[in-house]
């Protein structure tokens, strides 16, 4: 099978990555600006070649020297596009919005190295958000550099991930011959109680052996409120005393075991597990997001949360690292 070279930007833990060394794609090159994210790639990803840093300050010139005359088959990655929540509201173009210069970095390695793909990873709402308009001037700057773009949301559930989470995948060819298709849909849906339910029990506070698998200290206060709401529940079971009056409506609930998770983020603290009084330790949250147990998370346990919950679950990357291959391996060579 044909190693083809790959590119990860803003790799965060490794989740991509993961997806698309276990599809036999080669990495050549990975940036990460946090550094405890760097840390977990690093750990778990040993030969390849990490650049910790600012994206920004790698320059057009140090992208073609690391890259030297190799082929670059497909950058992926997900930058952060922290201005796209209220942009067009404020008179602005997304593409213009300095909040999204991370999304600009990316556009400007792929027009700088020319990879024959790329796979940009990003939030559900992009889509719909102002009126459309915003993927729109995304698909449009990727265009303007010649690439045929194709975008669609996939929800990871589809894809044998035991968890509701929906993010757009924006897929690029540099030949418009070469036809990218989206994996197809699995008909089997996991649980929570699949992924979790036979790792150790624990109480409160408590640790383990397992790497990742410690549990939270929680207050009295907040376990004997949790003590009332059951399997799949919510604040609604805590008596009226004791229930909080405000705040968000997606914590102080329950997981339901028999249904997939929802959408695993950055913070969990407040939402506990089907029928242990804690919240979900690293390990169980890994596993939702379908990293393997040797795959090791490095810092605090707010940092793993924050790296779990941001990561591309590794079984849908592969899924897409398998239907990128798939292009590849057929590639039409463009006649002069």
């Amino acid at each position: 099978m044909k190693k083809y070279k790959y590119i990860d930007l803003f790799s965060g833990a490794g989740g991509m990555s993961l997806g698309f060394d276990k599809a036999e794609f080669e990495n050549v090159l990975a940036v990460e600006y946090d550094e405890c994210f760097a840390d977990t790639y690093k750990y778990n990803f040993p030969t390849h070649n990490l650049k910790v840093g600012d994206i920004k300050n790698i320059s057009n010139d140090e992208i073609k020297s690391i890259v030297g005359n190799q082929q670059i088959d497909v950058i992926i990655g997900g930058p952060p596009c922290q201005g796209f929540s209220i942009a067009g509201k404020i008179g602005r173009n997304f593409i213009d919005d300095e909040r999204n210069q991370l999304f600009r970095e990316f556009v400007r390695f792929v027009e700088v190295i020319k990879p024959k793909m790329f796979v940009m990873e990003n939030v559900a709402a992009l889509k719909t958000h102002n009126k459309g308009r915003t993927i729109k001037e995304i698909v449009n700057e990727f265009k303007r550099i010649g690439y045929n773009v194709k975008s669609d949301v996939l929800n990871a559930v589809d894809y044998g991930v035991p968890q509701q989470r929906r993010r757009i995948f924006v897929i690029g060819t540099l030949n418009e011959k070469n036809i990218f298709e989206f994996p197809k849909k699995s008909s089997k849906i996991y649980t929570i109680k699949d992924a979790i339910d036979n790792l150790p029990s624990l109480k409160s506070g408590e640790t383990s052996d397992i790497p990742n698998h410690n549990a939270m200290k929680h207050s009295e206060q907040m376990l004997k409120k949790m003590s009332y709401v059951t399997d799949g529940g919510n604040r609604n079971d805590i008596p009226e005393e004791l229930r909080p009056k405000s705040g968000d409506i997606r914590k102080y609930i329950r997981y339901n075991s028999n249904e997939p998770s929802f959408c695993i983020t950055g913070d969990m603290r407040k939402v506990f597990h089907y029928n242990q009084n804690r919240a979900l330790t690293g390990r169980e949250l890994a596993r939702i997001q379908t990293f393997p147990d040797d795959f090791i998370f490095k810092g605090n346990a707010g940092k793993v949360q924050q790296q779990i919950g941001n990561a591309v679950p590794p079984k849908l990357a592969f899924q897409i690292a398998n239907s990128v291959r798939e292009v590849l391996d057929n590639e039409q060579i463009p006649q002069n």
